[in-house]
């Protein structure tokens, strides 16, 4: 490796840049290694990415390739032309890859066809549901990288049934280093939503399965209604669906429906929230991080540890599952066990200080 080689971390997606915020201290603070971003353009809309950057102190990317929208055969394959060309450009000593988007497995994909080493920052998740995109992303990444930076226990040994284990480090998990570093920060710059109930709770939801073709009416009736016994719903809509949900919630009486909420605007309202309904993954870890019980609208988790510690809660779409879940997420108590048990399993806020260190060792 030559001294002037820079690693490069390839992200596209508002969960990546979250990610990306420690490791980007991390490398600042090792100072051996020139670091280099490139954003590949995934997620575009100020909203779900410049305000991000500004947000977590991320250096401004020094490299955007603003490939946009589009099927992901087609987002993918563009991702992949440019990214092939940066590369050559940069001649980057490793390149860095997080999380599970199109972007990861593009930039995988482009560095390993030029023998150029790959780290994966959240490897080993699995829902075991391979109808979803993602769970194709990490698992082609996963085989193709040559360090797997796991954030939990149970990601490790997933990849140890996958013989990855020789290539495979625990190092905890940088959503968590991202949450301790920031909610005092955010909430002394009084971050959060005004003029909403002193009881309520946060809805997102985005994945296609449940926002695309005609079921999401039915869905958002039924949350309405659950909502309606229970506490009223902040609803911050993703971009993709943003019209046709402002329109679907305009008569409902349980479910405001606002803008994406900047990072720090998120963790504030997510932390004195009742509850959170969602069908996101990161969203259910940082729930637990800052102690608010989670219901996951899917039939399926990468995060089963927020399960297991009883922060969060699977159901199905019915309006029984929901109702029955919000219920039980409302009584749910953090105690310092809770606590104790989220550090064993997701560390306790050190996790982008020893991924920096081992990918200097490893390089």
């Amino acid at each position: 490796m030559a001294a002037n080689q820079p690693v490069i971390s390839v992200v596209g997606a508002r969960p990546q840049f979250v990610k990306l915020a420690p490791i980007c201290q991390a490398f600042d603070s090792a100072a051996s290694l020139p670091h280099r971003i490139v954003h590949t353009g995934q997620h575009y809309d100020p909203g779900m990415s410049t305000v991000f950057f500004e947000e977590l102190s991320i250096p401004s990317p020094d490299v955007n390739l603003n490939v946009g929208s589009g099927g992901h055969g087609e987002q993918t394959g563009k991702m992949l032309g440019a990214l092939e060309a940066c590369f050559i450009d940069e001649n980057p000593a490793a390149v860095v890859i997080y999380g599970d988007t199109n972007s990861t497995l593009a930039a995988c994909l482009a560095a390993v066809k030029l023998h150029i080493p790959v780290v994966h920052v959240e490897a080993g998740l699995r829902s075991f549901n391979r109808a979803m995109p993602e769970e194709i992303n990490r698992i082609a990444s996963d085989h193709c990288s040559d360090r797997l930076y796991a954030p939990t226990p149970v990601s490790l040994a997933n990849l140890q049934n996958e013989n990855l284990l020789e290539r495979s480090v625990l190092c905890g998990d940088v959503m968590r280093d991202t949450v301790i570093r920031n909610l005092a920060i955010a909430e002394q710059k009084g971050a959060g939503l005004n003029d909403i109930p002193a009881d309520y709770g946060v809805l997102t939801l985005h994945r296609p399965v449940n926002t695309d073709g005609e079921f999401l009416p039915e869905l958002l009736s039924r949350i309405d209604r659950v909502a309606g016994q229970t506490v009223p719903l902040i609803f911050p809509v993703h971009p993709r669906i943003q019209s046709i949900v402002k329109e679907l919630c305009a008569g409902f009486t349980a479910i405001e429906v606002v803008d994406p909420l900047a990072y720090l605007d998120m963790l504030v309202t997510v932390r004195n929230a009742r509850l959170v309904i969602t069908d996101s993954g990161g969203l259910q870890k940082e729930a637990a991080f800052v102690a608010t019980p989670c219901v996951t609208i899917r039939e399926e988790t990468e995060w089963t540890e927020t399960v297991e510690i009883g922060v969060n809660r699977l159901t199905g779409t019915s309006e029984g599952e929901i109702s029955d879940a919000v219920f039980a997420a409302l009584d749910t108590r953090f105690s310092s066990e809770t606590t104790a048990a989220l550090n064993q399993s997701f560390g306790d806020g050190n996790a982008a200080q020893n991924i920096v260190q081992d990918l200097i060792d490893f390089l």
